[in-house]
């Protein structure tokens, strides 16, 4: 069976096209989960936006006498605002997950393009490799087809020696019941 460079190229491409979807649908989970990490962040900081509106009017609630801020309008802004202080330590801990995320997909995206080179490199290699026992069974053949040649050679030479000395004889016979 004879193996062309184009055949073993595109069995290689094809072999290599066998694995691409999944590891397609692999980063398209990544990037939904990115998604879904960015979404949550965002969602973090318009709450964190809505309870600054929400303190900023506690600010200027003065339901005391002669509009003057009571103990509790004081408290109520406090307490607006330790829950900004809590929303911004989800924000960062959001945010410190969404930056480790993305890091992790640079390193899996690394990892995979290293992965593909050393399958190429291996792609490369077996086809040179296939290519040199292509080559030297090539030359086989032809020096098989030249000892083949000096084979039939050798035969229709014996085959023409044997066809002249049988008429050689057959003439003598002839010869010899004539006289």
């Amino acid at each position: 069976m004879k193996f062309s460079p184009i055949r073993l190229l595109l069995a290689s491409c094809a072999l290599l096209l066998t694995f691409t979807p999944s590891m397609a649908q692999r980063q398209a989970a990544d990037t939904l989960g990115y998604e879904n990490q960015r979404q949550k962040v965002n969602e973090l900081l318009t709450q964190r936006s809505q309870r600054f509106g929400q303190f900023d009017e506690s600010l200027k609630r003065r339901t005391g006498i002669f509009g003057l801020k009571t103990k509790k309008d004081m408290q109520a802004s406090i307490d607006i605002l330790k829950q900004i202080v809590l929303m911004d330590n989800d924000i960062f801990r959001e945010t410190k997950m969404l930056l480790d995320y993305k890091d992790f997909e640079k390193s899996q995206i690394a990892d995979q393009a290293s992965e593909f080179d050393g399958r190429i490199n291996g792609y490369i290699k077996t086809i040179s490799k296939l290519q040199l026992q292509q080559e030297q069974l090539a030359s086989e053949i032809n020096g098989l087809e030249k000892t083949n040649q000096i084979y039939e050679g050798i035969a229709v030479l014996l085959g023409l020696i044997l066809l002249g000395g049988i008429t050689y004889v057959f003439i003598n016979r002839q010869k010899l019941t004539k006289t």
